[in-house]
């Protein structure tokens, strides 16, 4: 596809928008008036293409896996030059048996879900913050259960995990950027009813989604690391 043609609209990069809360948050900025580039997995056509066919010209498709670090490199070269004004990563997945204590979890579905949920998004980050402008915002989609103070509860134990070590390598990078202008967010959507949340999770896409993407424009003026619910709240780290 064409790069979006020079115009006043801001524009998002949201890596994981085929379907689920990263369809849902493109269609949303649409909805805002931005435009948006979505990389997808695979050359499947998904749920952005058609919201691709009903935004001509406001929609653009990458293909990306981020756990592929060669793809990750040519999505970079491919979109060198290019400024935009966020860039959001959307990825989560859990472990088959979500009741497995993190000893009884196999060494590969380990390794897979920490690649997903905390490896993967933060390689996105490190490689495409170059095309973010310089008081852009960087968001990833964490979760509530990846606050070490609120689990008092247990059970998820390496999904928890995981969105804690994202939350933790959020923290590094913010560091690094400390002496800049640009604001940071690490999102909690809330438990949704999706493939990943499960049909018996209290909110709807809709419930949640609308919110999170005003929480973050919100937050465009806010320079620094902040990790926040869908409704703007605090969540404690």
């Amino acid at each position: 596809m064409q790069p979006f043609p020079t115009e006043s609209r801001r524009s998002i990069l949201i890596a994981g928008a085929s379907r689920g809360l990263g369809h849902a948050m493109a269609a949303e900025f649409l909805k805002k008036g931005w435009n948006v580039l979505g990389t997808v997995r695979g050359t499947a056509r998904t749920e952005l293409h058609d919201l691709a066919d009903d935004h001509p010209g406001r929609v653009e498709i990458e293909s990306l896996d981020i756990c592929v670090p060669d793809q990750l490199a040519a999505l970079r070269e491919k979109l060198s030059g290019r400024t935009f004004d966020m860039l959001f990563v959307n990825a989560g997945t859990a472990n088959r048996d979500p009741s497995q204590t993190v000893g009884e979890v196999s060494t590969d579905e380990f390794i897979h879900i920490m690649l997903t949920n905390a490896l993967g998004p933060m390689r996105v980050i490190e490689s495409l913050e170059g095309t973010v402008s310089a008081t852009g915002l960087i968001g990833v989609m964490s979760s509530g259960q990846g606050s070490i103070a609120n689990n008092l509860s247990g059970q998820r134990e390496l999904y928890r995990g995981s969105k804690a070590a994202l939350n933790m390598f959020m923290r590094s990078f913010a560091a690094r950027q400390a002496s800049t202008g640009r604001p940071l967010a690490v999102m909690a959507p809330g438990w949704i009813r999706t493939a990943l949340g499960g049909e018996h999770a209290p909110l709807s896409i809709e419930d949640s989604i609308p919110k999170l993407v005003d929480v973050l424009l919100a937050k465009q003026g806010r320079p620094g690391l902040e990790y926040l619910d869908y409704q703007g709240r605090t969540v404690p780290w």
